[in-house]
């Protein structure tokens, strides 16, 4: 349990500039990472709560079927950016369905407060967002409360869908990327590319580890600490993790050697962000991504794959983090700069074999 101060803002329109705010102190369990700090003041994220898998084989309970699935994602949020990232590059987004919410989070439901991710009311409300088009549900939550009447954990995106049992199949992103990565090769239209290859295995789950603890999940450390202390330790890994993979990018294409794999795919939902978000909204200032040579021409360098740009969505972004936490900027303004270009040139063939 956390004892919070809860901040309630509403957005009745996507670009309305003046919303209501209305504070008052509770107590209640974790239901998004603004949720998950410590008396310490540090922020500790809680676990994803479902964890089943689709598999290869056809007796399983939950069979790599195209057209079984849907991938409920927000294009604001890296967790589900890495997933719909899978989906194209491996050419599954024909066999798996995929529905965006609306970027900035809304009360999910009239009896209470909470606040989260929303579906709009028509697909022409906020472009790049549709009605949920499985269960009609008006959010996340919604998906949630259908899986379970007992659920009593975070509302998060993704949420890998079985639209045959009508029920989630699983919330985690890291699991998520590993079965869209081996489990749906009948049916994927890129099936050589394998980006957890077995003898890059060990190499890519101490890369994840490190980039997830001071990059991945090291700027959400700093932007939600509520102390100076935590800040302060947070943002000192971040660098100190930062320099490491400009270190390494100095040598090699990718992090993991001349070949793209999972952990490139982990490490680039940030790093997209960085300039645009973290940076100001999150207090990453020490020093900006673009002033990183290696690593900001890597991050182009993965931005121009096939495919993955169309999963990046910087107004739904920026829209999402500047206007969706209030204790961090009240008023939800959203900066106007500094608008990236991450389809300019970059030096990164120079590794090629």
């Amino acid at each position: 349990m956390f004892s919070v101060k809860s901040c309630v803002i509403l957005f009745p329109k996507i670009s309305s500039t003046s919303p209501s705010i209305s504070c008052k102190f509770i107590v209640k369990m974790a239901r998004t990472g603004l949720d998950e700090v410590s008396d310490s003041g540090a922020f500790a994220r809680t676990a994803s709560t479902y964890r089943n898998f689709i598999s290869r084989d056809p007796n399983s309970q939950f069979p790599a079927e195209s057209g079984r699935y849907h991938l409920y994602i927000s294009y604001a949020c890296p967790w589900a950016s890495r997933c719909l990232a899978y989906l194209k590059i491996k050419g599954l987004d024909k066999a798996i369905s995929f529905s965006s919410v609306k970027p900035i989070w809304g009360r999910t439901k009239e009896t209470d407060e909470h606040m989260g991710w929303i579906f709009p009311n028509s697909e022409s409300e906020v472009p790049g967002a549709e009605p949920d088009p499985l269960n009609g549900v008006k959010s996340i939550r919604g998906l949630y409360e259908i899986a379970s009447s007992n659920y009593t954990g975070k509302y998060t995106v993704p949420v890998l869908w079985d639209k045959k049992l009508k029920t989630i199949v699983n919330n985690e992103s890291s699991e998520i990327i590993r079965m869209l990565n081996t489990e749906f090769q009948n049916v994927e239209e890129n099936p050589t590319l394998d980006l957890y290859p077995t003898h890059l295995q060990a190499e890519i789950d101490e890369t994840n580890e490190w980039i997830y603890n001071g990059i991945n999940n090291g700027v959400y450390k700093c932007g939600f600490a509520k102390m100076q202390g935590p800040y302060d330790e947070a943002v000192k890994v971040l660098y100190e993790a930062l320099d490491k993979c400009e270190n390494i990018l100095s040598k090699q294409r990718y992090i993991c050697g001349n070949t793209l794999t999972e952990a490139d795919i982990r490490l680039f939902v940030t790093l997209i962000r960085f300039d645009e978000v973290y940076v100001v909204h999150f207090k990453c200032n020490k020093k900006l991504l673009r002033e990183y040579p290696n690593l900001f021409n890597y991050t182009k360098d993965i931005y121009q794959i096939p495919g993955i740009k169309s999963t990046v969505n910087m107004e739904h972004i920026k829209l999402h983090y500047y206007g969706s936490h209030p204790s961090i900027n009240p008023f939800g303004i959203v900066p106007i700069g500094p608008n990236i270009d991450h389809d300019a040139p970059h030096d990164r063939e120079r590794f090629s074999a």
